[in-house]
């Protein structure tokens, strides 16, 4: 994220507690990976508290900051968006879905085999990490994670997801070397948008009938 250690520390701490909150209010257990989604980016936030507070380098603050920003959130996003999803939009949710899981096997490998460095630039933090075909690694990245919710079918998660959207594209034009960390910080701050979504989910399963879209 932006700023210092301390922005981190406590943005990450705020997020994860309503990440807590919207876990706690899930009512069906298909919910919860999409739920938890906040308290996941909350202590990823944490975490790179700890980044700063080591002035970057190669540690194990690094690694797991990068471990969660780049394979898990690829599976973890759309994955949790196809368990949610009413069973007749989940066909067209396998394309972000299998974008996200060779997307995860590519920069899980190239984690396993490369090391990845975090630099202190000004405000900013920036991770360097030699990818092959970065072009189509940030595509199919973008795809499973801003994808899935586009096309989620509930108007929640595709506000969330013209957000998030945006905010790839601002994050890009203002920060290209810092863009993954401020891009995952801004992603982190608009997933609260998810304990609505989890508190306004129905109890019972009747998203699976036929009948209208809507965003519950």
């Amino acid at each position: 994220m932006c700023w210092s250690a301390t922005a981190d520390l406590v943005a990450g701490t705020g997020i994860a507690v309503i990440g807590a909150a919207a876990v706690a209010s899930t009512r069906r257990a298909r919910d919860l990976p999409l739920a938890a989604l906040p308290l996941l980016l909350g202590a990823h936030q944490i975490i790179e508290s700890a980044v700063w507070r080591s002035d970057g380098g190669t540690g194990p603050a690094t690694v797991a900051w990068a471990v969660i920003a780049l394979p898990l959130l690829a599976v973890w996003v759309p994955l949790g968006v196809y368990c949610a999803a009413r069973h007749r939009v989940r066909t067209r949710l396998l394309v972000p879905l299998a974008a996200g899981a060779v997307t995860a096997v590519f920069l899980g490998y190239a984690l396993a085999s490369r090391p990845v460095t975090a630099e202190v630039r000004g405000h900013t933090l920036g991770y360097v990490l030699d990818l092959p075909h970065p072009q189509w690694l940030i595509a199919g990245y973008l795809l499973a994670t801003v994808g899935s919710l586009l096309l989620s079918g509930d108007r929640r998660l595709v506000f969330l997801g013209v957000l998030v959207a945006i905010g790839a594209a601002v994050c890009a034009a203002l920060w290209r070397l810092e863009f993954i960390s401020t891009w995952c910080a801004f992603a982190a701050v608009c997933s609260v948008v998810l304990f609505d979504w989890a508190r306004r989910r129905p109890r019972a399963v009747t998203g699976d009938r036929p009948g209208p879209v809507s965003g519950g």
